[in-house]
């Protein structure tokens, strides 16, 4: 029995029950937030000061005899309907931690004014004549990817996906790196961000702004025009990006039609045009595109609370991103599976089982729409099929339940599973795992740590030899991955309430 406190609200009594007072012991059932757990009976002497609080309460017992569970008061929260008040009902219910970084975690940190220098970069490869530009959301502060491209002498394609070296600040088995391992992703409310590392790192040292020279773990590949990849390689670098663009800036130099364009745009056209290529690969492979139904918030500067709110809107500079994060991911991740076929931290996405699509399927029918789910790749073409010209959000709306059908991706240990349990339904991969976000993704410091191992820059650190370990962290971060989208998804329907 997981018993934990449940945050939630008293009920009111009923109608003809005296009215509520302090002083006297009263009894009152409270109902928690979550709705899976029933109301718990509470004896109290403040029953009219929590009356219009949030409260925690604690589950002692359930009597064979009891209707109801009985518990007892621990504290308030504050006045139900408090923005903040309710933002902390949803920290607590996800269980996402928000404590601060203890003095230990602090002390893991380099000084404020850590430089770069000739003594601390020995061994990496200077990629700082490259014209390196990254694109982000606008007021993005942990930029932890960035990208290049150029025309080589040979007539082919350079390009570069270059990440965060954030293992270089992040040592294996300290407490800055086990608290890293506990929290194991950064959560994004609408009104403020709860970062896995601290903001030393996350907002100064290890985001690739464009002001100061940053160490990164870099993929170059050579490949032509037309997108073939002729070779690849992995090295610790030192990069300068030469622009930290917006994707609406991002998408103006796609749509710049001028016939010499400067470097940025150049490059940029570039990754547009390989992007396009890889994009059509991936859907031709039965690649899913899914929706949910994301949406921005624009908040008072003082107040925060929420003044306007839109629907997300993706532009071809955002799925640009998109496709070489992806091929990164599975570059790498194939690349560490050569090395480590049974320690390789990788990412899956089960098929859906036939029962899972059922209310899709049933929803689907009841409006004239036949979709087959036999596969991904019928599946996609079904959906890129099921469109009415006098309702543009028609077919979101399908791409919106076909998301709900779908099993969460799951992290694991390469040697924990069959090599037939790793395929990426989704992605249409049979080998993926995430490499690009170690800012805030524990996961992909692990890979990090696993692919220096395997390109000899550094050894890999014990704890990642052992199996059992691994399924641990993974089984954590999966636990984490999925809280901190729900507490991300339930400050949406905070915020969209509060709005409304």
């Amino acid at each position: 029995r997981p018993w934990r406190h449940y945050a939630g609200s008293l009920l009111k009594p009923a109608e003809g029950a005296p009215p509520l007072a302090d002083g006297r012991v009263t009894a009152l059932h409270f109902l928690p937030v979550d709705a899976r757990v029933p109301a718990i009976r509470i004896r109290t002497r403040q029953a009219l000061s929590l009356s219009t609080k949030r409260l925690l309460v604690a589950m002692d017992a359930w009597p064979a005899g009891s209707e109801h569970p009985v518990g007892h008061y621990v504290r308030s929260l504050g006045d139900v309907g408090e923005k903040g008040v309710e933002t902390e009902v949803v920290l607590h219910e996800h269980d996402i931690p928000c404590a601060p970084f203890t003095p230990e975690v602090m002390a893991c940190l380099p000084p404020g004014d850590w430089k770069i220098t000739p003594e601390n970069s020995v061994g990496r490869r200077d990629l700082r004549h490259l014209p390196i530009l990254s694109i982000d959301p606008p007021g993005c502060k942990d930029i932890d990817d960035a990208l290049h491209s150029r025309e080589l002498p040979n007539g082919n394609w350079e390009v570069g996906v270059h990440i965060a070296d954030v293992t270089h600040f992040v040592k294996p088995g300290t407490p800055l790196d086990l608290e890293a391992a506990k929290r194991s992703t950064s959560t994004y409310l609408v009104d403020r961000r709860l970062d896995m590392l601290p903001g030393l790192l996350t907002t100064k040292l290890c985001s690739l702004t464009s002001t100061e020279d940053h160490f990164a773990f870099s993929v170059i590949w050579e490949m032509t025009p037309e997108g073939t990849i002729l070779s690849v390689d992995f090295c610790k670098s030192l990069i300068r990006s030469i622009a930290s663009l917006t994707y609406d800036q991002g998408q103006a130099m796609i749509d710049d039609a001028s016939r010499t364009p400067d470097v940025p745009t150049a490059a940029v056209k570039r990754l547009a045009k390989l992007a396009r290529i890889f994009r059509k690969r991936r859907i031709d492979a039965g690649a899913l595109t899914l929706a949910s139904p994301e949406v921005k918030f624009k908040l008072d500067s003082e107040s925060l609370n929420p003044t306007d709110v839109q629907t997300y809107a993706i532009k071809e500079a955002n799925s640009l991103v998109e496709e070489f994060m992806l091929l990164a991911n599975i570059t790498v991740g194939k690349k560490i599976l050569r090395h480590y076929p049974t320690l390789s931290v990788l990412r899956r996405h089960p098929a859906p089982s036939k029962q899972q699509f059922d209310e899709l399927l049933s929803a689907s029918k009841a409006v004239g729409v036949e979709l087959d789910v036999s596969t991904s790749k019928r599946l996609a073409d079904s959906l890129d099929g099921a469109v009415r010209g006098d309702d543009p959000y028609f077919n979101k709306l399908l791409r919106i339940l076909a998301t709900r059908c779908m099993t969460p991706a799951q992290y694991f240990c390469s040697g924990e599973l069959a090599q037939d349990d790793w395929h990426h339904y989704g992605l249409a991969a049979p080998i993926y795992t995430h490499f690009t976000s170690p800012i805030r993704r524990y996961a992909d410091v692990l890979v990090h740590r696993l692919l220096a191992a395997t390109i000899g820059v550094a050894p890999l650190p014990a704890e990642l030899m052992r199996r059992q370990h691994l399924r641990e962290l993974a089984d954590n971060m999966n636990r984490r991955h999925r809280a901190a989208q729900m507490a991300g998804g339930s400050s949406v329907g905070l915020h969209t309430q509060l709005f409304f």
